[in-house]
């Protein structure tokens, strides 16, 4: 957050927006308008806490000076709302900042606003970048920096979603009953993407954003502790952890690419395997099988192998024929692909691979296109086409907008390119 120097600040205020919005929405019942109340007072307590310290009770000051920013901007909205502004400047609150202002929500409005933000009136873009600004906490110019776009860009893409909420009618409460499942879904899936983007960036120098894996992972255990008897978002947040175990084993000391099956495991993060173990554990005992529980689950089983070569690679090929079956889409076919080639040999990798993409054209899939070409071009290279191997590996490189995936994978199509003359 800029002006935020001391990390302690900076993670109280983000445990802290869904609560204070939560409570001017109550008060105002204008989301809209109430959210920009409350980011500019996520941005003053940015700027003052540092220097003058937390105050007794941050909660209660946020919600003061987000009111008073909310009167501020009903006022200068049109002669509709004055009536409604003029009602609440009357607050002794307002006048004189030693009076207790508006009251202090003592329960947990979190899930409200992410079921709020991840409403099925917004497209997936702008569901994740309400989550990150109303339950993050984070500036515009956060995200628009974690996704690589302008602020002015990503500022109109939050105000015409915040338009969209209110014009589709969204409120603050939950669904009923029949509803709140389809919701609760959107919003693991909006988390699983602001966490993917971490971890892989789609664009950059850089091949991770910590900032967005962190926040993901912080807001996935904000909604396993309010749903603790649903399995799914246990699972959701065990795969998290367990993936982001990995990072310090990712990069080499330059920085460059370090795959899986070449990383020292010692720099994997003991601790989160063990939470995010534990927590698939837990998720298992509940009888009941999602997707993220399966994902977490291929991915405990990476973390349970001392080295690559102790890779119980069957198990994964079976967990992800069984996600296969209630999520087929193009990045679980591809990762069955790759367990397959592990688990029986490359050639029936290949195999499965041109199976899956002439009945599913995963080539034509945006999401996996560079990595069916990576995929195939490593591949051939175990089966000893090195010249194919090569042209493909150039192709994905091509297509891959990550400049440290750019690099790693020109430096296997070279490789490649030079065992070919040597054939």
């Amino acid at each position: 957050m800029p002006g935020a120097r001391d990390t302690t600040v900076e993670h109280l205020l983000r445990s802290e927006a869904p609560q204070v919005l939560g409570a001017i929405v109550r008060r105002f019942g204008r989301f809209d308008v109430a959210e920009d109340a409350v980011q500019e007072a996520l941005i003053a307590a940015s700027r003052q806490w540092p220097a003058d310290g937390v105050p007794a009770e941050p909660r209660s000051w946020l919600i003061r000076v987000a009111y008073r920013k909310m009167i501020d901007l009903l006022r200068s909205e049109q002669a509709a709302h004055r009536r409604e502004a003029e009602a609440a400047a009357s607050d002794p609150s307002l006048v004189d900042p030693t009076t207790p202002g508006p009251t202090v929500v003592d329960h947990d409005d979190s899930l409200h606003l992410l079921v709020l933000c991840c409403h099925p009136a917004l497209r997936a873009a702008s569901q994740i970048a309400l989550t990150l600004r109303a339950v993050g906490g984070l500036t515009t110019a956060e995200i628009a920096h974690a996704y690589g776009v302008s602020e002015p860009t990503m500022a109109v893409r939050i105000s015409r979603a915040k338009q969209q909420l209110k014009k589709a009618g969204a409120r603050f409460a939950l669904p009923l009953e029949g509803d709140l499942r389809p919701r609760i879904e959107a919003v693991m899936r909006v988390l699983y993407l602001v966490f993917n983007e971490g971890y892989t960036a789609t664009s950059g120098d850089t091949l991770a954003r910590r900032d967005l894996t962190e926040e993901a992972i912080r807001l996935a255990r904000l909604l396993q502790r309010m749903l603790p008897d649903d399995p799914e978002p246990q699972g959701l947040t065990a795969l998290m952890l367990l993936t982001e175990a990995r990072r310090g084993a990712r990069t080499d000391a330059s920085g460059e690419l370090v795959p899986m099956a070449e990383q020292d495991r010692g720099r994997w993060d003991a601790a989160l395997i063990a939470e995010g173990s534990a927590l698939i554990e837990r998720a298992w005992r509940q009888r009941s099988v999602g997707t993220y529980q399966l994902q977490a689950a291929i991915a405990a089983v990476h973390a349970e192998a001392v080295d690559a070569a102790e890779t119980d690679w069957p198990q994964i090929a079976a967990l992800y024929l069984g996600l296969e079956q209630l999520e087929p889409t193009a990045p679980v076919r591809l990762g069955r692909v790759v367990a397959v080639a592990h688990a029986y040999g490359a050639q029936r990798g290949l195999a499965l691979l041109d199976d899956l993409d002439r009945q599913h054209d995963l080539s034509a899939d945006a999401l996996v296109s560079a990595r069916v070409r990576a995929v195939r071009a490593h591949l051939l290279g175990l089966t000893g086409d090195h010249g194919l191997a090569s042209t493909e590996f150039r192709a994905a490189a091509e297509m891959t907008g990550n400049l440290i995936e750019q690099r790693y994978l020109h430096e296997r199509a070279v490789r490649m390119e030079v065992r070919s003359l040597h054939d």
